[in-house]
């Protein structure tokens, strides 16, 4: 089950394709790909891969990182030409640089990957990539080939074995494996032919959701060059460096050549940016404007017969320059956290950060990361101290304003930490990273009185993040420490589910469930939650699949 998951359901990021010839073929006007598997059992793989990967703590969770990583991609699925489609976006430990689109719309991005990029627009670019994978079925596609390859390959193989035993020559041997040599060389070449036409589509679909959705098309080839940079740095050169033709994932010059190709085309004067303003939101879009059209008219509407439709709002006008583009602060907020979080040590964050300092100067977002990681290296007043100059130059926001209060509580301040706690908890009543930092500072005190306080700001989130498993681990500790230890229970048994660990979660929800005192809503939530998660166990002992802990009792 999990070589099936780990092998079978992911796509990885950035094959090297020659797209021109892939651009002349014909449309897929259909597939049996859907055939495959439904979408609530795409969706149940999906949720069972990541589940997976958090039990073995490969998937970086953070509340900050997330709402980043949440807000840019579901900006992007919002302008995919599937808008209904579900995502879940994570964010892998691992420092190498790479992305992966896998079943049911999860995508996964490797902090290694932010770390390498120079502005959100690059990062965007990679997203707009993998999700196309998911709206153009490529993942469910491979797993369709993959099933329908094996059988005639192996009958190959066999049928070149019988060959070569049925024969008197000497060189029968030689000649057999050189048959099988031959097959498997065939297999291999069509599934790295098939990447790379699904690699040729993501790429031009993929920068017209970057386009859609506001952000710079050029991200696409700048993100390109540096892989290509980083690929030959740490694959050699020469006779080293292996072929193009048999990567399944080069980032070629080609490649680079016709991502710059198709921005120019997008920035030659022959698209806008329009906004559109409605009562609840509005959107920015950049549409096509046909060649024999102006672009803009005097009063700043766009003259384009494809956007005068009657059934269109009114009020389609040009932004300002740079109107809805992401704060690049944020993203390097976000970069910095990642590289501090992702460190084998804070000691080595701190490292890094003093190499950088011989180097140049640190810039704002260099000196945020230095700061969070003096607080977790027990440098509490330093960090502290970081974070208010930091602020003289962006009051107000949030990543800076959670980082002082976070240092102030760490440092032994509590009144003025809760101060500033308090304000933005009223500024921001639901935010996850408000409240899961101020939940986490409160739980090292170990209160009742601020058990209680902390349940207080967790419990608006519980519809909204029951699938996420630090939110349950922390609800799980305050529900312990303010005495409410039903709720505790449950909010364990939800953490271990989600992350991977199906089978104690069940043996926790039948534990709970043998209290006494469990009045009828709770003994019928634990009910309700035993019949939800019992299949699923019993799946996985079908597959041989047990609990390791469990095992060893």
């Amino acid at each position: 089950m999990r070589s099936f998951l780990l092998a079978a359901a992911l796509t990885l990021l950035f094959a090297g394709t020659h797209a021109g010839a892939q651009e002349n073929r014909l449309p897929d006007i259909g597939s049996s790909a859907g055939t495959v598997l439904s979408p609530a059992r795409q969706q149940e793989y999906g949720e069972m891969l990541l589940a997976q990967l958090r039990h073995y703590e490969l998937v970086l969770e953070d509340p900050l990182i997330d709402s980043w990583l949440r807000t840019t991609g579901n900006r992007l699925a919002a302008a995919s030409d599937q808008p209904r489609q579900s995502f879940t976006f994570f964010m892998m430990r691992d420092r190498s640089i790479n992305a992966f689109a896998t079943l049911g719309g999860y995508i996964g991005v490797n902090v290694g990957l932010v770390l390498t990029a120079e502005s959100e627009d690059e990062v965007a670019a990679v997203l707009a990539h993998e999700i196309v994978h998911v709206t153009q079925d490529h993942v469910l596609r491979s797993v369709e080939r993959a099933q329908r390859d094996t059988v005639p390959t192996l009958l190959a193989m066999l049928g070149a074995i019988a060959l070569a035993s049925a024969s008197d020559s000497s060189s029968s041997g030689d000649a057999g494996m050189a048959a099988i040599a031959s097959i498997q060389g065939l297999a291999i070449q069509r599934q790295i032919d098939y990447t790379r036409s699904n690699e040729s589509e993501a790429d031009r679909i993929g920068m017209r959701t970057l386009a859609r959705s506001g952000y710079d098309v050029h991200a696409m080839a700048s993100m390109f060059e540096r892989m290509q940079a980083v690929s030959r740095i740490n694959q050699g050169s020469g006779r080293e460096r292996l072929p193009d033709y048999l990567r399944t994932h080069p980032v070629t010059t080609t490649r680079i050549a016709e991502a710059r190709s198709r921005a120019e085309r997008l920035d030659s004067g022959n698209s806008v940016v329009a906004t559109t303003s409605t009562p609840d939101a509005v959107l920015r879009e950049r549409v096509a404007v046909p060649s024999s059209s102006t672009a803009v008219a005097p009063a700043g509407r766009i003259n384009n017969p494809l956007l005068n439709n009657p059934l269109l709002p009114g009020g389609l006008e040009l932004p300002a320059l740079g109107a809805g583009e992401p704060d690049p602060a944020v993203f390097g907020w976000a970069r910095e956290r990642m590289r501090v979080l992702s460190a084998n040590t804070t000691r080595q964050a701190i490292s890094e950060y003093e190499a950088m300092a011989r180097a140049e100067p640190l810039d704002a977002a260099q000196r945020y990361g230095l700061a969070l990681a003096r607080m977790r290296a027990g440098e509490a007043e330093r960090a502290a101290t970081g974070f208010a100059e930091l602020l003289q130059d962006r009051p107000g926001d949030v990543w800076l304003e959670l980082g002082l209060a976070e240092s102030l509580a760490r440092a032994g301040r509590h009144a003025e930490a809760d101060a500033r706690f308090e304000s933005l908890s009223m500024r921001l009543p639901t935010d996850r990273a408000v409240a899961l930092t101020y939940a986490g500072v409160l739980v090292e005190r170990n209160t009742p009185e601020a058990g209680a306080r902390a349940q207080s700001l967790l419990r608006p989130l519980m519809r909204s993040s029951k699938d996420d498993p630090v939110f349950q681990r922390t609800f799980a500790r305050v529900s312990e420490i303010a005495g409410d230890t039903v709720r505790a229970g449950e909010a364990w048994a939800e953490a271990a589910l989600l992350s991977g660990r199906a089978e104690q979660a069940l043996v926790q929800l039948n534990t709970l469930r043998r209290r006494e005192d469990l009045d009828y809503y709770a003994r019928s939530r634990i009910d309700a939650r035993i019949a939800a998660i019992t299949p699923m166990v019993l799946e996985l002992r079908r597959q041989g699949i047990r609990d390791e802990d469990l095992r060893r009792q």
